[in-house]
């Protein structure tokens, strides 16, 4: 398991960033998805915390297969996604089991995000999303410069705590590094595009908000699952069964198609050999 916190400052208020962050993913979402990949989102619905009070609980799948470095692609199947579900009570967002009460991040997994100067994969850089050129014509903000997060007023800034496990033997290690590099980078992106689109959410209510999400999920939704059916992927939903698949050694790996020259030979080491747990689904 690989946990590490991302602290991003942004030049809003706190009540701007609820609005901006609601239009910001779903307006990303529907840029993102096409291909028979990007976000398709399974739950949105209302709920209720006992110490936070109401809130939207979020259920989505990300599909990634052609993200996969090619020594992913040997074990994974060929549908691929990762479920992501937030309990949004704001200004408390949980994504997983874990929440900041529990125990401090330690220093070395904490990375400080510049929505100015961080770079950023080049094919998703638009002049129109440099906050180096940003101007804000509703709040008057902008462009941002060297050193803004020193003085920039209104300021604030989001923490965000990600947990990844991956716990397939001889894998472990670079597929959460891998996952971690694509989250950094779509969290620094969306942020971007967060204050970069200021004056198309700045002034909207929740409600307004609420029912543009409502719009564009249907509309992401649909690309997502009309782009599958046209490149004749599998199904969106989920399938109706699945297969684990216990393996103690090589030569079963070997015929599964994953490399195994990371393994260590079993006979060099004292300590009893545990079995590995592969889940997959049918083509």
């Amino acid at each position: 398991m690989l946990m590490k916190e991302y602290r991003i400052c942004m030049p809003l208020t706190v009540d701007e960033y609820k609005i901006g962050q609601l239009y910001m993913i779903s307006k990303h979402s529907s840029e993102q998805s096409g291909g028979g990949e990007g976000v398709e989102v399974v739950r949105n619905e209302p709920d209720s915390h006992p110490q936070h009070g109401p809130g939207q609980v979020t259920e989505k799948r990300i599909y990634l297969s052609s993200k996969l470095p090619s020594w992913a692609k040997a074990f994974v199947p060929r549908f691929f996604y990762v479920t992501e579900k937030a309990w949004n009570f704001y200004p408390y967002t949980i994504t997983g089991v874990f929440v900041f009460g529990d125990q401090p991040t330690p220093v070395e997994n904490v990375s400080f995000l510049d929505i100015l100067s961080d770079p950023i994969p080049e094919k998703h850089y638009k002049e129109s999303e440099d906050l180096s050129r940003w101007q804000s014509s509703k709040t008057g903000r902008g462009p941002l410069e060297e050193g803004w997060r020193e003085d920039h007023r209104p300021i604030m800034c989001s923490y965000k705590r990600v947990i990844c496990s991956f716990e397939v033997y001889g894998f472990q290690t670079r597929t959460e590094e891998f996952i971690h590099k694509n989250i950094r980078d779509i969290l620094l992106i969306g942020h971007r595009q967060a204050v970069a689109w200021a004056d198309e959410w700045h002034g909207l209510s929740l409600e307004e908000v609420r029912e543009y999400e409502l719009a564009m999920q249907e509309k992401t939704n649909s690309k997502v699952k009309s782009s599958q059916n046209n490149t004749g992927t599998a199904s969106a939903s989920r399938p109706a069964f699945s297969r684990s698949i216990s393996v103690t050694d090589e030569r079963s790996l070997k015929k599964m198609g994953v490399t195994t020259a990371a393994m260590s030979d079993p006979s060099a080491s004292s300590v009893p050999q545990s079995p590995i747990r592969l889940n997959s689904t049918p083509e």
